[in-house]
């Protein structure tokens, strides 16, 4: 029998010798590694937390006691040690379990996370909760130094000081955000690793008191036992002691023993420590060691080779607008990118490798990027801002403050919009056209496919004003290519494939498809025409923002049915101003809506097919109900 297998519920690991823990570790890591070949999943995060997870649970007792994971991308050993292992062959499927802490998949799950820099601020929720009510449990927050870039950690960080009591944050330090850190905190932190300066500077210490006769032992050995005291003497007036917090460390982030050894002192004294542990993102598997920004998040792969499993079929919506942004950048030198530690996913990196003067990562700062974009555009210059759609929420305020309010030339980029799978609900881009639809002066633009992407993006830089763009995750539509409208703001694109539309078996239907929809409505419309001999008319609404209300008005009298596709909750929705305007028309003759959206308020983890067949928002489930609809 294998040490894990001697771990089916929390607290097991309590029973297992110390001295197993490094072979408690590795069998974890085989664990985690074959699980994630199979699945995807974040694989050099969780690897490299293995053992710091360990060490909190050896010194916590849960689910009494909480462990905030900042972002959570690296809860994977956390689950295994809660009574989750015989689960994970279902990692981030539908129905399966996340691949990001859940208070409803487990009671060991003190808190949701999925987006960085949050977890401070929650530890310290919980734990002025805990003053309050006059209970006694370990609170401990785990965050890597990349979250560390986010402004929210320091608003949290000058509050948790009038703690008075205890709330440990264990500063996980590997080097490594998703991209690689950026900026003055990364440099800080350097200075504190475990590196030549501090270790000779302590053994110094150590070996001068060991020098004095009688008193040098004992001076020694007590200052050994308190490392926050040989802490002050060695790196004095560090940013966190100055904000009135005890740090310790750094200490090594995969010795399971020294850990549990600094967590037990830390919890002991009576305010909020930090602890500084030093991590190798990917530790334990070469290929994630060696890239751990590729191996950060990944689909199904080879463990023997670390290549993936699948073949990829044709360029990604990622692809094309990197490769545009590029030939952008070469024509016009105003035009700079920024990213917020995401340019490889966003695909900025190819900008940044052609014109690294000209790109800037910002870290794990939303906010901070749209504002920065925003003064750039005040200075004459033209910033595309790289970003997915669940992490611009958190810039909602600069999109619409800083940059829509002054009509600044800033051109938002946004990647992952709509279903976008496995990562669940913290990560879906569906809500992106109800925040995006009520800001002033932004025009929204959601191309069907990839040629309209690149003329986007020329109508982006061409347009005085902010532009945004929004774009699924996956391989681009490369269909109707030769039926793109010219690019007028605020107008659709009625697509006909032939002259004859309308006419047959069943009454007159159009379909407004939203961005990705319109491959479904194509599929549909030929399924239509083929079954049926009825051609329905096609229209791209292309424009979200402002819509094109003549079209709306016009289709509404013209047809009997308007069928609204998109990728986007009902509130908010497309589909919800076209029903305001066939309401709003004195016409005698109206047509009836049907919208097809997601009803749904969120969407769990899932393949994007698998949820799309759950919702009704697959080609099958929305052509049987049209058909229904129209021909009874």
């Amino acid at each position: 029998m294998s040490i894990l297998d001697r771990i089916n519920h929390e607290n097991d690991i309590k029973n297992i010798d110390m001295s197993d823990m490094p072979e408690l570790a590795a069998e974890i890591r085989a664990f985690i590694i074959a699980n994630v070949a199979k699945t995807g999943g974040h694989l050099a995060s969780n690897l490299g937390a293995v053992e710091l997870t360990m060490a909190l649970h050896r010194c916590m007792n849960l689910p009494n006691d909480k462990i905030i994971f900042d972002v959570g991308h690296q809860s994977y050993t956390h689950k295994i040690l809660t009574g989750r292992k015989d689960d994970f062959y279902k990692l981030r499927t539908y129905g399966g379990i996340s691949g990001f802490p859940k208070t409803c998949e487990s009671s060991s799950d003190a808190f949701n996370t999925g987006h960085s820099s949050t977890s401070i601020s929650a530890a310290f929720g919980l734990a002025k909760a805990r003053e309050l009510s006059g209970s006694h449990e370990r609170i401990a927050a785990v965050i890597g130094d990349g979250s560390m870039t986010g402004g929210m950690v320091y608003e949290a960080l000058d509050q948790i000081a009038s703690l008075k009591s205890n709330c440990l944050i264990v500063l996980n330090d590997n080097e490594m955000s998703i991209s690689e850190n950026v900026g003055g905190l990364s440099s800080t932190l350097s200075k504190f690793r475990v590196g030549k300066s501090y270790n000779e500077l302590k053994s110094n210490v150590e070996n001068a008191l060991l020098d004095i006769p009688t008193v040098g032992q004992k001076v020694a050995k007590g200052i050994k036992k308190s490392k926050d005291s040989i802490k002050n003497l060695i790196v004095p007036g560090t940013i966190f002691g100055d904000m009135g917090i005890t740090y310790l460390g750094p200490i090594d982030g995969h010795d399971t023993e020294k850990m549990v050894e600094i967590f037990e002192r830390a919890f002991r004294l009576n305010r909020p420590v930090i602890v500084h542990i030093k991590t190798v993102k990917g530790k334990g598997y070469r290929f994630a060691e060696r890239y751990p920004e590729h191996f950060h998040g990944v689909g199904p792969f080879n463990p023997e080779t670390g290549k993936s499993t699948k073949t990829k079929s044709s360029d990604s919506y990622t692809d094309i607008f990197a490769k545009k942004l590029v030939k952008l950048g070469e024509k016009n030198d105003k035009i700079l990118a920024i990213t917020a530690a995401m340019s490889r996913g966003t695909g900025v990196r190819s900008f940044q490798k052609a014109f690294p003067d000209r790109c800037f990562d910002v870290g794990i700062a939303e906010q901070h990027a749209l504002t920065f974009a925003a003064g750039l555009a005040a200075g004459g210059f033209i910033p595309v801002v790289a970003i997915y759609s669940s992490f611009l929420q958190r810039g909602y305020d600069q999109l619409l403050h800083d940059v829509a309010l002054q009509k600044l030339h800033v051109i938002v980029m946004i990647d992952r919009s709509g279903i976008v799978g496995e990562d669940g609900e913290t990560h879906m881009g569906i809500y992106d056209t109800a925040y995006l639809r009520s800001i002033p002066n932004l025009t929204v633009i959601a191309p069907k496919g990839a040629k309209e992407l690149e003329e986007a993006m020329d109508f982006a830089i061409a347009h005085d004003g902010p532009v945004a763009i929004k774009y699924p995750k996956g391989a681009a539509y490369e269909g109707l290519n030769d039926k793109n409208f010219q690019f007028i703001e605020g107008r659709s694109e009625v697509i006909n494939f032939s002259s004859q539309v309308g006419e047959a078996s069943c009454k007159s239907l159009a379909i407004m498809a939203v961005g990705s929809m319109v491959k479904t409505g194509v599929e549909i419309r030929d399924r239509l025409k083929e079954e049926t001999g009825y051609e329905p008319q096609l229209i791209s609404v292309r424009f979200i923002n402002p819509l094109d209300v003549e079209r709306i008005r016009e289709t509404a009298e013209e047809f009997d049915y308007i069928a609204v596709l998109e990728e986007s909750i009902k509130r908010g929705s497309v589909g919800e101003a076209v029903g305001y305007e066939i309401a709003s028309l004195n016409s005698e003759k109206k047509a009836k809506l049907l919208h097809y959206c997601i009803e749904a308020e969120t969407v769990q983890h899932g393949s994007v097919n698998r949820l799309k067949s759950e919702l009704g928002l697959d080609t099958e489930s929305i052509y049987k109900d049209i058909y229904h609809e129209v021909t009874k």
